[in-house]
């Protein structure tokens, strides 16, 4: 059985990448300079089918990799897991190396006839690799590149800006891009000096997330879950509710992975409610994925979730909110797409009234406090007097 994402232990019981592309180990044994000959004899004996190559042994060997009566799932990972060793075989032959059948083996951890059976597949697919017996190594010819996407250069701005921002803090929550535009680079050297510069020019600094760095394993194995459709488990403390009896023993069915203005949410159903909660993968003392399938409904919608929120947290009542701006700041205020439900109207004296429709207060309360002095609550009632109890607190938590 090919090890699964969730075959591996980790701080959270998260699954190892690498784990999940190791391949099957099989008895190793020496291999003939007869065999050799024989099976490089057969690979030769080629029966053209439309643009692909065929011979009976490859036939044979690819059919014995197929499972009999084993779900389409299972078959198809078998077939990726071939796909991927296939694939590192040949990435092994294009890198300043020099293997040969024993040392592909050991790096593969599987036989040398497993190695045989994938040079084999590479030579039907038109890789043009031969055997210096001098080196005593396999080689590649010199003008052979790997076929790849043609990336226009706009494109390749695209790449390097998602690979820049992939790295950003907070955003950062598992490899990124960079591991992808390497690869690429290594097929497309004629992008290379476009990619750099664009790199080198394009920074993205501060964004004032939430620190994920302590997190990462937990977000992996979130995203795994989420893959895999399997339950989580662990243990999560949060800081609104009373810390008496500790952290609470979760075990839940994923849904959603998302990132709303300042922090990475989970949305999840506890397997003992009806309905999803809300959760910061932060606050996640322990974390696991479980051997356990997830429910997850076909026409669950995020936007429908949370509603009109002005980010995350969904009050009980909506509400018609009408703000005025002053000139001031009504050019800096209108840069930004701050609800989707929000309206703009320029006024003549240059300031700007704003209106939205906001499922619950308390987190656009919180947002106008830093247009104090520049912003006229026009409606509700209820708002306005919520931002001016927080601006009372602050005035008696600071007098002297």
């Amino acid at each position: 059985m090919v090890p699964s994402p969730c075959s591996r232990a980790s701080k959270f019981g998260t699954a190892s990448l690498a784990g999940f592309r190791e391949t099957r180990r099989l008895p190793s044994r020496q291999t003939s300079n007869d065999e050799a000959t024989a099976e490089a004899s057969m690979a030769r004996n080629q029966v053209t089918t439309g643009s692909l190559l065929y011979t009976d042994r490859t036939m044979n060997s690819i059919s014995s990799h197929i499972p009999r009566g084993k779900p389409d799932a299972d078959r198809r990972l078998r077939q990726a897991d071939r796909l991927a060793r296939i694939m590192r075989v040949l990435q092994l032959l294009q890198s300043r190396g020099r293997w040969n059948v024993t040392s592909i083996a050991q790096e593969m951890e599987c036989s040398e006839r497993t190695i045989h059976r994938d040079l084999t597949v590479l030579e039907l697919a038109g890789v043009p690799w031969s055997y210096d017996k001098d080196l005593q190594c396999y080689r590649l010819r010199p003008d052979y590149t790997f076929p790849t996407l043609g990336l226009s250069d706009d494109e390749v701005l695209g790449l390097a800006t998602a690979t820049v921002t992939s790295a950003a803090a907070g955003l950062d929550i598992n490899t990124g891009v960079s591991p992808a535009s390497e690869k690429f680079l290594a097929a497309r050297p004629d992008a290379t000096e476009l990619f750099e510069e664009a790199t080198h020019l394009t920074q993205v600094l501060d964004l004032k997330l939430v620190d994920h760095s302590q997190h990462r394993e937990a977000l992996r194995t979130i995203q795994w879950a989420l893959v895999e459709r399997k339950q989580l488990t662990g243990k999560y403390l949060s800081p609104y509710e009373s810390g008496e009896s500790g952290p609470k023993t979760l075990t839940l069915h994923p849904y959603r992975l998302c990132l709303v203005k300042s922090a990475w949410y989970l949305i999840a159903r506890p397997i003992d409610s009806d309905s999803p909660i809300t959760l910061r993968p932060t606050r996640f003392q322990s974390l696991r994925m479980v051997d356990q399938p997830a429910m997850l409904p076909e026409d669950f919608d995020l936007r429908a979730y949370f509603g009109n929120a002005w980010a995350v947290y969904r009050g009980d009542t909506t509400s018609d909110i009408e703000l005025t701006f002053s000139s001031r700041v009504a050019d800096i205020v209108v840069e930004t797409r701050w609800h989707h439900t929000q309206s703009v109207k320029r006024n003549a004296d240059g300031s700007l009234t704003m209106t939205f429709q906001i499922d619950g207060l308390n987190e656009i309360s919180r947002w106008l406090l830093g247009w104090a002095g520049d912003v006229h609550i026009a409606r509700p009632d209820a708002l306005r007097q919520l931002v001016l109890d927080h601006h009372r607190q602050a005035i008696e938590k600071n007098e002297i």
